[in-house]
């Protein structure tokens, strides 16, 4: 969804509502639904963004932001999703003009799927809004204080040492220390991932790179090919990598009993491999005379420990209690409401999680600045209570309780379809 690509062909010029032949290279065809949700497989793939319709077989295989999660959308609506994306849809729009292949016919809806026009309309209207009054506009400050704070963590573990030598009261307030700037480092890189910070796409890329990269010795390409997925179509089978668990973990109340019933490297991999290298090389550069080669990976083993357990906790505790099922072809609200929800705000929630308490609206806007979430969430609950879409709110407590809750119902639904077989 962005990006530019060469023309494609088309399938067989459309005959739609009395309309003649015509499509392919001059985008004159006129198409209904029926035709186009023909073309959702590996091998063909169209798709609509405000009633114009695509052709994307062949750039799926060149969209930036992978194959998977655009082919995610083929033979459906994706004008949420594409606003959704990408930052300036001006730009990437004049990529998009060698895939246009026609558009809908004027009978047509805008929404496929039996969707609810009128939701989608207003959270169009809601979106424009948002636009409109700056709140996908980042404050650089915020970051900038927010990037300072993580390497301050970083000097002042290091600095702990030096001064106050190595003991095991001091050695583990270090490695509490730098699990917590690793965490938050975690946050900052999701922040430059989504695009949400600098003007510039390139500058959030570079920034993405530096913060997970560097500060946290993991891959930048890696953590986009999946998260963008997630964002994508969140808590679907086959398409949320985050639930796409089966054989390992059976999550949800579908997958239980459905287990029991039936790369190469890119250029951007070998730079991603780079980067993270430069953090270990940094780590064990200023660890090593502490503790020695074995001692420092004790050291980064227990501070990954500490920061996988924060990170696990606060993603999940906003889906895994949520609805995980098969494609239903939902609107982009209803679809993100459903495998979403929020946490309570405070300052402490705010920090501990990244601003990730907003997940409702995160998922809604993932180009939005953080700081902005709790400006826009007002106008999602109300936007929500209009047409009756479940909006939920829980305190940090309740959400991490409810992930132990949602296991323990997985783990009892495999159970007794294991047992029953």
């Amino acid at each position: 969804m962005g990006g530019g690509g060469q023309q494609t062909e088309s399938s067989e010029p459309a005959k739609c509502d009395g309309v003649g032949p015509g499509g392919g290279r001059g985008g004159s065809a006129v198409y209904t639904w029926e035709e186009v949700q023909k073309h959702c497989h590996r091998s063909d793939q169209w798709l609509v963004i405000d009633r114009k319709v695509y052709n994307i077989t062949q750039w799926a295989k060149r969209h930036p932001g992978g194959i998977r999660v655009i082919s995610h959308f083929a033979g459906e609506d994706a004008t949420d999703a594409f606003s959704a994306f990408h930052p300036d849809a001006n730009f990437v729009r004049k990529f998009l003009k060698p895939l246009l292949i026609g558009e809908l016919a004027p009978t047509e809806p805008s929404q496929d799927q039996g969707k609810n026009a009128a939701l989608v309309q207003d959270f169009q209207a809601l979106r424009d809004r948002v636009e409109k009054e700056g709140l996908l506009r980042a404050r650089p400050l915020f970051f900038s204080l927010y990037l300072g704070h993580i390497l301050l963590l970083e000097a002042l573990a290091l600095g702990l040492l030096w001064v106050w030598g190595t003991s095991w009261s001091l050695t583990l307030l270090c490695s509490l220390m730098l699990a917590t700037s690793q965490s938050q480092a975690g946050w900052l890189q999701h922040d430059y991932g989504h695009l949400s910070v600098c003007k510039k796409s390139s500058w959030n890329h570079i920034l993405q790179k530096f913060v997970i990269g560097h500060l946290k010795g993991a891959s930048a390409n890696w953590w986009n090919h999946r998260h963008f997925q997630h964002h994508a179509k969140p808590n679907v089978f086959s398409k949320d990598p985050d639930v796409n668990s089966l054989h390992v973990f059976v999550l949800g109340d579908k997958q239980p009993v459905e287990v029991i019933l039936r790369t190469m490297f890119l250029r951007q991999d070998w730079m991603d491999l780079a980067w993270s290298m430069s953090f270990y090389l940094r780590f064990f550069c200023c660890y090593y005379p502490f503790f020695g080669f074995f001692g420092s990976v004790a050291l980064i083993s227990f501070v990954r420990f500490l920061e996988s357990h924060w990170f696990v906790w606060v993603t999940q505790m906003n889906h895994l209690p949520m609805e995980i099922d098969h494609e239903r072809h939902q609107d982009w609200l209803t679809m993100q409401l459903s495998a979403t929800c929020n946490i309570e705000q405070s300052t402490f929630n705010d920090w501990f999680s990244g601003h990730l308490n907003f997940q409702i609206e995160h998922h809604l806007f993932p180009t939005m600045p953080r700081h902005n979430y709790h400006l826009v969430a007002p106008l999602v609950r109300a936007l929500c209570e209009k047409h009756g879409v479940p909006y939920q709110v829980k305190t940090l407590q309740k959400g991490m309780t409810d992930v132990v809750r949602s296991l323990k119902k997985s783990g009892d639904l495999w159970l007794d379809a294991y047992l029953h077989k």
